[in-house]
């Protein structure tokens, strides 16, 4: 995870901040582990709200339509298919966009 903060904030704007809307998850935790850049504010969500992150239903969709008939008999087999699952889910924006939304969220902008 500190890796993936170190990218993020290497692309964030001289003079901006990102704000990073993190779930619960063990490896988000600030526990003296994980080293937030300056550049980056965590949003916390609330603990058992998968609604508050879009990418939980990228992950379902993926889950239900590219990995779940796999059969892997390795982590790297494993990574393998989730990369070109992935790939595979990059090629369609629009499909991206519509596991991302929420209707409460149109309802208020």
């Amino acid at each position: 995870m500190n890796l993936q903060l170190a990218k993020i904030s290497a692309n964030v704007a001289p003079d901006a901040r990102a704000v990073l809307a993190i779930d619960g998850a063990g490896w988000h935790q600030t526990d003296g582990c994980l080293r937030v850049p300056n550049n980056i504010t965590p949003l916390h969500l609330p603990p058992y709200s998968p609604e508050l992150n879009p990418v939980e239903n990228v992950w379902a969709f993926l889950s239900v339509n590219k990995l779940s008939n796999c059969m892997s008999g390795s982590y790297d087999a494993v990574v393998e298919a989730c990369c070109e699952a992935w790939n595979w889910l990059a090629q369609q924006p629009v499909r991206i966009a519509t596991l991302g939304s929420r209707s409460w969220a149109r309802a208020i902008s």
